[in-house]
């Protein structure tokens, strides 16, 4: 590896070694360059005019002493080619999204091969880790991350990452990994001490705004994308908050995306890529084809659809899930995907989204009853585990599962996990570590919740109440729902309507009063009873049930179906 880096800041520029520095030359486009060629397992660094103290390659593959300390160079065999994987399609699948932290006692990329075939024995077909690049500290949701080229340490770093997706095509289970360009973590950020990665003005949530409009910042995400599809053989990318890139340069890089997703497919790794987009904007040009006028990714979130399936199930209608009070919300989610198309947004103070056109498809929705955000920003992190019964946990898995839409999970979901997934951070810096506590408890604080039920970010606690508890898969009541999923999916396989529907194809109904609900996908039927009697209603073929006692035609409290109409 000869070592290169766009510097366009500092006046001089030097490449650290264990044996020594030596001075670097600027090139065109204020890239410097040094004559000299790094061997694998070499570390090394940069010095930045004056400062004695070596940064790490913007583009590092591997940090081994962690975020603060210099890249390593990676032998370019981690990255070869494993087997003949010719990829999945989206359409028709089912995502899990896991953390690789807490998926297993280890929290190791090589620790979750272990459980692997358990997933594939679920039937999902896509695994979505949460961010893996190089963060601060022991642990981490991974959206602080600031190393975006390399793999944490944590979790086995590059080679350990690029056996975990070996692992998974060997399996038959593709790899949907979750990247982040809309910011970067508080801490070991040393990317503006290189060169205008963020601009100076304005920011979003989570911090600056990368400066998109900086054609070598703009190249940096793109080649970003390029190294987990091409190097590490990903089958797509979860763009994560895409609504918090820079307004004026989101679509041309979510269509420079897409154009480069389209160009390995033909001419690189041949096989099928997917861009998702979370986003809250509720805009169906995110999916729309780049010759209609879109941007042309695969799929997006519809959280509209969760904060439906929430709010019927549990009752809450505080904050947002307020415009969700009623079951229509359900039935409109269900059917056309967003309830917010132009409606008025309580939460925002405003009309929000716009009509999913008839012509996109369903599947290119990614819809769930819990994913990490809307259980690891609730103040104590609880699970629908903690509040549901047994039996409206199994509504839950049907609304998931059996919709026209992409369905979700989130790790330890299929048995019902009874841990908590809270929100962990491990900062070195006291003041930033402390900063960050206060700041999580008194935002609950503000919403009413006692201070002292909000867990500490910082505690070590936190994050090992996080991590799943597998022995509880197997005990009563988590197995039976672990067989319903098993079964739901194993349904969603045999049904094709499910993956292929158009929204000219669906319908739906519900009642406030007595707490029922029909969805139907062309010939296919969900019914689900939340109400306090028994609902006699008409035949037709039971396909799933989510409890005994449950017929064709009689659904008892809490209950839910999947039936074939019969015309």
């Amino acid at each position: 590896m000869i070592p290169e880096v766009w510097a366009p800041r500092p006046e001089r520029v030097r490449l650290w070694t264990e044996n020594g520095a030596r001075e670097m030359r600027r090139g065109d486009g204020d890239v410097w360059h040094a004559d000299v060629e790094l061997a694998p397992g070499d570390r090394y660094g940069f010095l930045l005019d004056d400062d004695e103290t070596p940064l790490p390659d913007p583009r590092g593959r591997r940090l081994a002493d962690g975020i603060h300390g210099p890249s390593t160079v990676v032998d370019p065999a981690v990255f070869a080619d494993a087997g003949d994987w010719a990829g999945r399609e989206l359409a028709g699948a089912v995502i899990y999204e896991l953390h690789l932290g807490t998926f297993t006692p280890e929290g190791t990329a090589d620790s979750a091969i272990a459980r692997l075939d358990e997933l594939v024995d679920l039937g999902v077909d896509f695994v979505e880790p949460l961010p893996v690049n190089g963060f601060e500290g022991s642990h981490n949701w991974g959206y602080d991350g600031v190393a975006w080229f390399a793999v944490d340490e944590s979790y086995g770093g590059p080679a350990a990452y690029r056996r975990f997706v070996d692992a998974c095509h060997r399996r038959g289970l593709g790899v949907i990994q979750d990247v982040v360009y809309n910011h970067l973590g508080p801490a070991g950020n040393y990317l503006p001490r290189f060169g205008p990665y963020l601009r100076t003005e304005g920011g979003n949530t989570w911090g600056d705004t990368v400066a998109l409009e900086e054609p070598a910042v703009f190249a940096y995400v793109l080649e970003n994308a390029l190294m987990w599809l091409q190097d590490y053989g990903v089958d797509g990318l979860r763009l994560d908050a895409v609504h918090a890139l820079a307004d004026d340069r989101r679509d041309d890089l979510l269509t420079a995306l897409s154009r480069q997703a389209e160009r390995i497919e033909r001419n690189g790794v041949r096989r099928p890529i997917a861009l998702i987009a979370e986003s809250d904007m509720n805009d169906a040009r995110l999916i729309t084809p780049v010759e209609d006028g879109g941007d042309g990714l695969t799929a997006q979130w519809s959280d509209d659809y969760h904060h439906a399936v929430h709010v019927a199930l549990t009752g809450e209608t505080e904050g947002y899930y307020a415009d969700f009070a009623s079951l229509d919300a359900l039935v409109k989610t269900a059917t056309r995907g967003f309830f917010h198309d132009g409606t008025y947004s309580s939460f925002r103070g405003r009309p929000h989204g716009a009509p999913i056109p008839e012509t996109l498809e369903p599947w290119r929705l990614v819809t769930f009853s819990q994913d990490h955000d809307q259980i690891g920003n609730r103040a104590t992190g609880d699970r629908l585990t903690a509040t549901l019964s047994p039996d409206r946990l199994a509504i839950a898995a049907v609304l998931t599962i059996c919709s026209p839409f992409t369905p979700m999970l989130f790790m330890g979901e299929e048995w019902g996990a009874s841990t908590p997934w809270q929100f962990f951070t491990a900062h070195r810096d006291p003041d930033l570590g402390r900063a960050t506590a206060e700041g999580r408890i008194a935002e609950f604080a503000r919403m009413g919740w006692d201070a002292g039920s909000v867990p500490d970010p910082q505690d070590p606690g936190t994050f090992e109440r996080s991590r799943l508890d597998w022995a509880e898969r197997d005990e009563e009541p988590h197995a039976r729902l672990l067989r319903l999923y098993r079964e739901l999916i194993a349904l969603r396989r045999r049904e094709p309507a499910f993956g292929s529907a158009a929204f000219g194809d669906l319908k739906g109904w519900a009642d406030d009063a007595t707490g029922r609900v029909r969805l139907r996908i062309r010939d296919l039927e969900v019914r689900v009873n939340l109400g306090a009697e028994p609902w006699e209603t008409d035949g037709g073929e039971l396909l799933v049930a989510t409890r005994d006692g449950v017929e064709s035609g009689l659904l008892p409290p809490d209950s839910a179906a999947v039936i074939r109409m019969h015309t």
